[in-house]
């Protein structure tokens, strides 16, 4: 959630509302491609070159679908829960589950998406360059949105 002082002026209702407005925004980037991203992996099962995976690029496939429905789930819940909520004096909880559920999202599509390139990388090269690839992937994840944020906020 946003910082208090960004915005003194602001009610605490506002505050909220407008804490529940920015995430909502962030959310819409990423509502898509995790929806793009879990509708291709639906897919790949009825191409021909699936039947040709080993039993682990089989499981990996299935654990990064399960990661990327478990993305799309989380991500799309705030909507969910503003919907069931609404107008309910709930903006407070709101606020703060759709917080821990886009988080939880963002967590997901990282490791999802790591498991994308694993595969990826699997399938065209080597288990090592696999290897390598996956767990850079997850790096870059970290760095992005975990060590930046983190460390800009450790510089106020």
């Amino acid at each position: 959630m946003a910082e208090t002082s960004e915005h003194p002026e602001e009610t605490q209702a506002q505050r909220l509302n407008r804490n529940f407005n920015e995430l909502l925004q962030e959310l819409r980037v990423t509502q898509t491609g995790v929806q793009i991203l879990t509708g291709f992996l639906l897919t790949l099962p009825f191409t021909q070159r699936f039947e040709t995976l080993d039993v682990v690029q089989k499981r990996v496939y299935l654990g990064v679908l399960v990661g990327s429905v478990l993305a799309t789930g989380f991500i799309i819940t705030p909507v969910a829960l503003h919907r069931m909520l609404f107008r309910r004096g709930k903006r407070v909880w709101l606020v703060q589950a759709a917080d821990r559920s886009a988080r939880a999202g963002l967590l997901a599509l990282a490791l999802t998406t790591s498991g994308v390139v694993w595969l990826v990388f699997d399938l065209v090269t080597n288990r090592v360059a696999a290897t390598v690839a996956g767990v850079l992937s997850i790096l870059f994840f970290l760095s992005l949105w975990v060590a930046v944020p983190v460390l800009r906020h450790n510089d106020d």
